[in-house]
C-alpha cells in the first residue's frame, strides 16, 4: 500500500480524497493556486505545494508542476479527483512513465471512452444500445446542419471531449443548429483544447441515468447499482439519487451487464460510470463513460455501505475487489444536492466573494465512514470566512442524506437545506427546496427536461409555494419579541420609565419597489427563561417554543410540539430594522412594529432607486473577456455587446433595446463586480 499520495485537485472533492487516506494511514500532499493558498484542502493534508497562478489552465491544468510536486514530496500515487486533468490520458500516461501510480484507470480506458465518438463505437462493438447520430468529426456548421437534418431534430450537439455540460447543446431547427455547432465548437477548444464535435439524436422526456461500475487489474469488474440524475439545469446536474425510482429490476440488471461489458471491453481498472439516457418505455442508449470518480459518488456509497476513494486506492495498488457482484447490497434512498454558489433568483449566475457565513446542517454520517449511515452527511473544500474564487467550478457543497425509503430521505433532504446557513454570496439553496417539495419530483415523475419545464423562465421567489406562510409571520414577530426581551433587561434604566414590552405587533412584509404588506399578530405568554410563547396571526394560533438567542443564524424548536428548522437575519440589506426569516426554500423580509409606529411607518415615503436603463451592467462578478460594442455604434435589441466569464462559463450579454453606444465604461481583461456598468447608451 502507498505510504503518500498527490491529490491532483482542488475544493470538495481534495478534501473527501484526504479523509479516505487518512482513514488508511496514508500521508496526503495536496497542491494549490494563488487563489487557494488559505484554501480547506491545503489545512486538511500532510504537506502542499503551490503550483501557480489562480487560473486552472496556469496551476490545476499544469501537468509538469503536479508531476514534479510528485517528486518533491515523495509521492508513490496520484489521485486526480474529478475535472482538471482526471480524464487526461496524456496525464495519466506520464504519471506512469514517470514511475508514479496513477489512482484511476489505465491511460488506454481513457482514451477509449475519453473521445466519445471512439467510444460509441466501441460501445456498439461491446453490445451495448447506442443512439443514432453521426460519430465521426463535423468539419463546418453547414455540414452540422445538413447531418442534424438527416437524423432528424430534435438533436443533440457535442463536443467529443466535453463534460459538466459544457460544449454542449440541443437543436430544434438549423438555425439553432448552425449557432450550436460554433458555440460547441468554441467552448470546447477553450476548456478542453480539442474542438471535436458530434451530432446524435435528441431522445425527448429522457431520463439520465448511471451506472457505477468498479474493475480491478486481475479482470474482475462489478456494478454498483444505479443512480438517477435527471434533475439537471442546462445539462449541469443539480440532485442525484440513489437508487432510480423509475427504473425496474430487470432494467437496471440488464443495463449493469452492458456497463459491465463495456468496461472489460476497455480493461478498466479503477472507479467509473457508465452514463445511459433512459427513454420512457425503459428502452436505454450508452451516451458516455466517465473515466473517474463522479461529483455524485456519496449517494452509491450510503445505498451499498462502500468507500468508492478506498476501493480505488486499493485497485491502483493491485489489490483484487474485495466483492463479488452476489456482495452488493441496494439498502435504504440516497439523495444528494449540489450546493451552489449561484443566485437562483438572477437566473443563476455565479456568485463569489467572501462566505460570511457558512453553518453547514449538523452531520451523523461521514465520507470515508461505511459505518454510521442513515443519516446526513456534507463534503465541502470551504469553511466560513473562506474566499469564492471567480477562477473554478461553482460548486460549494454537496448535501447528502440516506434514509429508509424515498420519502424519508426527502424529508431529511428539506430539514437539512433549512439549516444550512450561507451568506455574503448567493446559494442555490432555495431552489433546492422548492425542487424537493415540487409534487412531480415527490411523485419520481420527471425527465432530463424537468426544470426548463417548470422554471424555464428562470426561478422567483413565488415559485415557492410554503405550506403554512402565516407560520413565517408568527416566526418573525416570536424573534422580534426575543430581542424586545433583551433591551428590556438592559440594567439602569431609569425608575418609572422603564422599556416595557406589548404583546400587539403588526409584522410589515416587504415587497419589491416599495410595496408593503401588513399583518397583525399578537404575542402572549412569553418565558424568557424556556423561550415559550403564543403567537396568533390571521386568525391562526402557533405555539412556539425555542432557545434560540440574537445574533445566532439558525433558530431550531418546536412549534405545536413538531420540531422546525430555520433560519433568521437582522439587519437585511441597507435595512437595520429588517427581520428575514426562511424556511422551506421561503424568505419573508419584514419589519415588526407596534401598531403605532407601524401606522407611523405607512406615511414615509419611498425613495425609488436610480434609473439605469441606460446602462449595461454586469450581472455577476467575473472577468470582461470581450467587448463587442464600440462608442458611437448603433445596436440593435438582442444585438451581442459583451461576454463576461466567471466559474468556468461564458455569460454573453445583449442589449435589451435599439440604441447608440455613448461610452464603454470597461476594458477588456477587467475584473466586474456586481451591477458595475460596463456600456452607456446616449
Amino acid at each position: 500500500m502507498f505510504k503518500k499520495i498527490l491529490i491532483a485537485n482542488r475544493g470538495e472533492i481534495a478534501c473527501r480524497v484526504i479523509k479516505t487516506a487518512k482513514k488508511m494511514g496514508i500521508a496526503t500532499v495536496a497542491v494549490y493556486s494563488d487563489a487557494d493558498r488559505d484554501a480547506r484542502h491545503v489545512q486538511l493534508a500532510d504537506e502542499a505545494v503551490h503550483i501557480g497562478a489562480a487560473p486552472s489552465r496556469e496551476s490545476y491544468l499544469q501537468a509538469d508542476r503536479i508531476i514534479a510536486a510528485c517528486k518533491q514530496t515523495g509521492a508513490e500515487a496520484v489521485h486526480p479527483g474529478y475535472g482538471f486533468l482526471s480524464e487526461n490520458e496524456g496525464f495519466a500516461k506520464r504519471v506512469e512513465e514517470e514511475g508514479i501510480t496513477f489512482i484511476g484507470p489505465k491511460h488506454y480506458s481513457i482514451a477509449a471512452m475519453g473521445d466519445k465518438i471512439a467510444s460509441k463505437k466501441l460501445a456498439k462493438e461491446a453490445k451495448v444500445n447506442t443512439i443514432p447520430g453521426w460519430n465521426d468529426a463535423i468539419e463546418s456548421p453547414e455540414r452540422a446542419v445538413e447531418i442534424a437534418k438527416d437524423v432528424g431534430y430534435p438533436v443533440m450537439i457535442k463536443a467529443s471531449a466535453g463534460g459538466g455540460g459544457k460544449g454542449l447543446r440541443v437543436a430544434f431547427n438549423d438555425k439553432e443548429a448552425y449557432e450550436g455547432f460554433t458555440s460547441c465548437r468554441n467552448e470546447a477548444r477553450n476548456s478542453f483544447g480539442d474542438d471535436r464535435v458530434f451530432i446524435e439524436k435528441f431522445v425527448e422526456e429522457p431520463r439520465h441515468i448511471e451506472i457505477q461500475v468498479l474493475g480491478d487489474s486481475h479482470g474482475n469488474v462489478v456494478y454498483l447499482n444505479e443512480r438517477e440524475c435527471s434533475i439537471q439545469r442546462r445539462h449541469q446536474k443539480v440532485i442525484e439519487e440513489a437508487p432510480s425510482p423509475f427504473i425496474s429490476d430487470a432494467t437496471r440488471k440488464a443495463m449493469g451487464e452492458q456497463a459491465v461489458a463495456l468496461a472489460k471491453a476497455v480493461k478498466y481498472e479503477s472507479a467509473g460510470t457508465v452514463e445511459f439516457v433512459v427513454g420512457k418505455d425503459q428502452s436505454f442508449y450508452f451516451l458516455e463513460m466517465n473515466t473517474r470518480l463522479q461529483v455524485e459518488h456519496p449517494v452509491t456509497e450510503c445505498i451499498t455501505g462502500l468507500d468508492l476513494v478506498e476501493l480505488m486506492i486499493r485497485v491502483a495498488a493491485g489489490e483484487k475487489l474485495p466483492l463479488k457482484q452476489s456482495d452488493v447490497k441496494r439498502e435504504g434512498w440516497a439523495i444528494e444536492c449540489r450546493i451552489n454558489a449561484e443566485d437562483p433568483f438572477r437566473n443563476f449566475l455565479p456568485s463569489t466573494g467572501r462566505l460570511v457565513r457558512f453553518q453547514a446542517p449538523k452531520e451523523s454520517m461521514w465520507a470515508s465512514d461505511t459505518q454510521h449511515l442513515h443519516g446526513v452527511r456534507v463534503d465541502t473544500g470551504v469553511a466560513e470566512g473562506g474566499e469564492i474564487p471567480m477562477y473554478y467550478d461553482s460548486m460549494i457543497a454537496k448535501l447528502i442524506v440516506h434514509g429508509k425509503d424515498r420519502n424519508e430521505a426527502i424529508a431529511k433532504m428539506r430539514e437539512a437545506l433549512n439549516g444550512f446557513v450561507i451568506r455574503g454570496i448567493s446559494s442555490n439553496v432555495p431552489f433546492q427546496a422548492a425542487l424537493l417539495a415540487h409534487p412531480q419530483f415527490v411523485a419520481g415523475q420527471f425527465n432530463t427536461g424537468f426544470i426548463a419545464e417548470h422554471y424555464g423562465q428562470g426561478f422567483r421567489a413565488e415559485d415557492v409555494a410554503h405550506d403554512d406562510p402565516d407560520f413565517l409571520v408568527a416566526l418573525a414577530a416570536y424573534v422580534n419579541r426575543r430581542a424586545l426581551q433583551r433591551s428590556a433587561g438592559i440594567s439602569g434604566q431609569m425608575g418609572g420609565h422603564e422599556f416595557r414590552v406589548g404583546e400587539d405587533y403588526v409584522v410589515v412584509k416587504l415587497g419589491e419597489g416599495g410595496k408593503s404588506e401588513r399583518q397583525p399578530a399578537k404575542v402572549s405568554d412569553f418565558q424568557a427563561v424556556s423561550g415559550s410563547s403564543i403567537v396568533e396571526t390571521h386568525g391562526k394560533r402557533y405555539e412556539i417554543c425555542s432557545n434560540w438567542h440574537l445574533g445566532a443564524a439558525r433558530i431550531r424548536g418546536t412549534v405545536g410540539g413538531k420540531p422546525f428548522t430555520a433560519q433568521v437575519e437582522r439587519g437585511v440589506g441597507k435595512n437595520p430594522l429588517a427581520i428575514a426569516v426562511s424556511h422551506d426554500g421561503t424568505k419573508l423580509v419584514t419589519m415588526v412594529f407596534t401598531p403605532k409606529t407601524a401606522a407611523l411607518h405607512e406615511l414615509m415615503p419611498y425613495k425609488a432607486p436610480p434609473d439605469m436603463s441606460r446602462f449595461v451592467l454586469s450581472p455577476m462578478p467575473g472577468l470582461l473577456v470581450d467587448v463587442a460594442v464600440q462608442p458611437g455604434q448603433k445596436v440593435q435589441a438582442g444585438e451581442r455587446v459583451a461576454v463576461i466569464e466567471a466559474m468556468k462559463m461564458e455569460n454573453v450579454l445583449f442589449a435589451s433595446a435599439d440604441g447608440v453606444v455613448g461610452k464603454v465604461l470597461a476594458a477588456k481583461g477587467e475584473s466586474l463586480t456586481v451591477d458595475q456598468p460596463i456600456i452607456e447608451f446616449a
